[in-house]
Formats: C-alpha cells, sequence, structure tokens
C-alpha cells in the first residue's frame, strides 16, 4: 500500500509559482539592465528567497559601493569646496547648488505662468477683432521673455537629435560602402583620419560664415541661425565614430554569408538589407552610440559661441554675468548636461537591444 503525502500537490503548487516568479524577475532583469537599474533584481530575487546571502553580495557591488562612492563624494565636496577661492567666491557646495535648483524651478514655473498668460490675453485680443468682423488684424504674437532652464535643456536636446540624424544619415551608408568595397575604403580613410581629430572650435568658424553666408542670399529656413551653426558643427564632430563601426561592422560579415548571397543571386538592395544590415547592427550601434555622446559634448562648445539658447548658452551667459550665485548655477548646468548624456546613452542602449541581439553595455 502506497502513503500519499498530503502536502505533494501544496508543495508542487508552491514551487511552480516560485518558478514563474523567477522568470518573471528574469525576464524584468534586461528592462532593469537598459534602465541601469540592474541592482533592482537581486533585490527581488533576494525578497523571492533566491538564496539571500549571494543577493546580498550582488546588491551591495551594485547598488552599495555606488551609493557610498556618491557619498564619499559629496562629502568631500561639501568639506573642500569653501577652501576653494575664485573671483566669484568660494566654489559653492552641494546645498548651496541644490538651493539653484530648487530656484530655477521655481524660476521656470513662474515664467510658464507668464507665457500661458501672454498666450490667454493674444487669444482673447484675436477674439475681439474677429468678433468685430476685422480679421485683418488678427495675428499671432509671440511671447519675448527669457528661455527658462527647462525650455533650455530642451533645445540642446533637439539640436544634438538634429545634428545626430544628420549624422548617421551621411555616415552610415558610407559605412555600408567602404565595408563592402575595399577600393571605397581606400577613398574614405585618408579623409576619416585627417577630419576625425579636428576640434568642434576649429569648424565653427566655418559653418557659421557658411550658414552666414546662404542666409543672406535671402534663404529663409524654418530655424534660426544659431540652430542650424550648432546642429551642422554636432554633425560634422559627430559622424566618424559611426562611419568608422558601420565600416568595421560590414567588413567582419562571415564570408560564408557573403558565398550564399552569391549563391542566392542577390542584388545589392536585397545583400545590404537582408544580410550586411542584420549582421553589422551590433557594432553600428555602438558607434551610434559613441557618435550620440560625442555629439552632446560638442553641442556645449557650439552653443557657447554660435549662442544657440541651450544649455551651452546658459553656461556662458552665466559666467559672464558674474553675480554670486553663477557658479552654483554653473554646476547645475554640469550635473544636467552630465545625467541628460547618461540618459541619451540609454535610450540608444535601448533601442540596441531592441533591435539586435547585442548584450553590450
Amino acid at each position: 500500500m502506497t502513503t500519499v503525502d498530503p502536502n505533494f500537490a501544496a508543495d508542487e503548487a508552491r514551487e511552480a509559482r516560485r518558478a514563474r516568479m523567477f522568470t518573471r524577475i528574469n525576464k524584468a532583469d534586461n528592462y532593469f539592465k537598459v534602465l541601469g537599474l540592474a541592482w533592482i533584481t537581486p533585490i527581488l530575487k533576494a525578497l523571492a528567497g533566491d538564496n539571500p546571502r549571494a543577493q546580498g553580495k550582488e546588491i551591495w557591488q551594485l547598488l552599495g559601493v555606488p551609493l557610498v562612492a556618491i557619498a564619499v563624494f559629496l562629502v568631500a565636496w561639501g568639506v573642500l569646496a569653501p577652501k576653494v577661492q575664485t573671483s566669484l567666491g568660494a566654489i559653492p557646495g552641494p546645498v548651496q547648488v541644490w538651493q539653484e535648483v530648487v530656484s530655477l524651478h521655481e524660476d521656470s514655473r513662474e515664467k510658464a505662468v507668464k507665457e500661458q498668460t501672454h498666450r490667454e490675453r493674444v487669444d482673447a485680443r484675436n477674439q475681439r477683432y474677429i468678433d468685430a468682423g476685422e480679421t485683418d488684424k488678427v495675428k499671432d504674437i509671440p511671447f519675448t521673455g527669457a528661455p527658462s532652464y527647462y525650455d533650455q535643456i530642451w533645445t540642446s536636446i533637439q539640436t544634438v537629435f538634429f545634428g545626430f540624424l544628420i549624422g548617421s544619415l551621411i555616415a552610415i551608408p558610407i559605412g555600408i560602402l567602404a565595408g563592402l568595397s575595399r577600393t571605397a575604403n581606400a577613398a574614405v580613410n585618408p579623409l576619416v583620419q585627417i577630419f576625425k581629430p579636428v576640434s568642434p572650435l576649429a569648424w565653427l568658424p566655418i559653418v557659421t560664415m557658411i550658414v552666414s553666408a546662404v542666409a543672406a542670399e535671402g534663404t529663409s529656413g524654418l530655424f534660426p541661425k544659431s540652430f542650424i551653426i550648432s546642429a551642422i558643427t554636432v554633425t560634422l564632430c559627430s559622424l566618424w565614430p559611426t562611419l568608422i563601426n558601420t565600416s568595421l561592422g560590414v567588413a567582419s560579415i562571415d564570408k560564408d554569408l557573403v558565398s550564399v548571397s552569391k549563391v542566392l543571386k542577390m542584388n545589392t538592395w536585397t545583400k545590404i538589407t537582408k544580410l550586411v544590415l542584420p549582421s553589422a547592427l551590433p557594432l553600428i550601434f555602438t558607434g551610434l552610440r559613441l557618435s550620440l555622446g560625442v555629439g552632446w559634448m560638442v553641442l556645449i562648445a557650439a552653443e557657447m559661441l554660435a549662442q544657440n539658447p541651450g544649455l551651452g548658452k546658459f553656461v556662458w551667459d552665466e559666467f559672464q554675468n558674474g553675480s554670486s550665485q553663477s557658479l552654483a548655477r554653473i554646476m547645475v548646468a554640469v550635473f544636467t548636461i552630465g545625467i541628460i548624456g547618461f540618459l541619451l546613452d540609454r535610450v540608444m542602449f535601448a533601442l540596441q537591444s531592441l533591435f539586435t541581439f547585442s548584450n553590450n553595455r
């Protein structure tokens, strides 16, 4: 006679639930890695009862060590900053910088309220003329107030993506051509080696003169001249990593795949779309991530000189202002630039994870 364990079914159901939970955690881990939140996974696993000691070590490595490093940095900054004197006073500490963060946020909110009030007044004015039948007097009166800090952040993001997009549209086709043809690679390589090290400060005067000449001929565009100058400078400095990595990725395609394409008598377009691009995508995205990072660094210098109303101009204006708050505000901009740069890299990594099987971080 066989004895059946009455708790067997309950234990089996519990183990099944536990297995499903760990499956969900492992799936979610891919998203956490993309977002830079990989430390959440060991926390969830520890809460689910998966070897708490091992997960505790992982939590310490992924979360504890970075937090301790940040805390040490903040303490050292707070202690040493007041001892360094500049022409604008002592270097501001973390507290003063945070106060400027709050101040800039409040200024942005006040500006948004003023802009909304202005729009309502313009709408009311135009409606009165419409009701009176004087439609010829209806017009859009733009708000002329200074841009807020958030407006300047948005301007910089728009500019870098515009320049990055133009650079990518130029670099990827040329990189594919250089990867497929040794002759094309021999032609492109000297230009890459010459122009890749050129500083944005060298490109900026050339771009400014060209854009100014085009504008002088009466060509009007959808974007301000300073925006175009900054975006083109970003393009000229950021396209090289994408071009180089695309060429390398295409040239590194498995020779057996190339032989198969010849056997199947693929035309050039089919070969590129069905064979070349899927195989080279990991390296192409690596180049795109590098290009976007370079473009973001270049943008700040370009905006300073081109006076495009973004973060670069904000830093330059505060430097020229020379008030007691200027140094703290510049440091706010420095942290903003760094955080946005990190987020832009995460965006590109998310796209890379979506379209490729690469595990690069």
